[in-house]
């Protein structure tokens, strides 16, 4: 029994971690597509946007990131296993080191469009929707570690049946201990 409250009292702390505009969506949850038809309509709108950085651009009053799409999963985190739907560009004030935000790294923005803005990708000229960052949270890469046997068996608590705990099953491990908190996981794998 005390292994299950260690448990969830690590679960609720993996929440308060985020920011709560990176955990959840806003009231008006504008999607890619509707931004992408009439981008000016929704300007200043609220978004709250992910996926993987392509580059970063650090011009002297500002930086800018450049990602490419995913949807959002549990707590805002990017879903790389969907198939992405296409660019946008954050925008933020404070110097963004390269070094950290580095390319392929998952990201969510929680800020509000403020239009579009025009990249050149290969010889292709693209007008992509520009949102301001409020926050921006940088995800850790997951580790994949297979379980074996008993509790705590390679970075996680799971059973050696193929069983896992609160209704999980082989594959797939409600809880992955990975930056210091517990947070829903699915095995996968991806492709580079």
């Amino acid at each position: 029994m005390k292994k299950y409250l260690l448990i969830t009292c690590l679960l609720l702390t993996a929440c308060s971690n985020l920011p709560p505009a990176i955990e959840g969506p806003p009231a008006f949850d504008l999607s890619y597509q509707q931004a992408l038809a009439s981008g000016g309509h929704y300007k200043n709108a609220p978004v709250r946007w992910g996926g993987t950085i392509v580059e970063v651009e650090n011009e002297p009053t500002f930086s800018a990131i450049q990602v490419l799409l995913y949807p959002l999963g549990n707590y805002g985190r990017p879903d790389l296993d969907e198939p992405n739907q296409g660019r946008f560009v954050i925008r933020s004030v404070e110097f963004l080191d390269p070094a950290v935000y580095t390319k392929n790294t998952s990201i969510t923005v929680a800020g509000t469009l403020e239009g579009d803005t025009e990249r050149t990708i290969g010889k292709k000229t693209l007008r992509l929707p520009l949102v301001v960052a409020k926050h921006i949270h940088l995800w850790e890469e997951l580790s994949y570690a297979p379980y074996y046997g008993g509790y705590g068996g390679y970075g996680g608590f799971g059973y050696g049946s193929g069983f896992y705990p609160y209704g999980g099953f082989y594959g797939y491990s409600p809880y992955y201990w990975g930056g210091g908190y517990y947070q829903p996981h699915r095995f996968h794998h991806h492709h580079r």
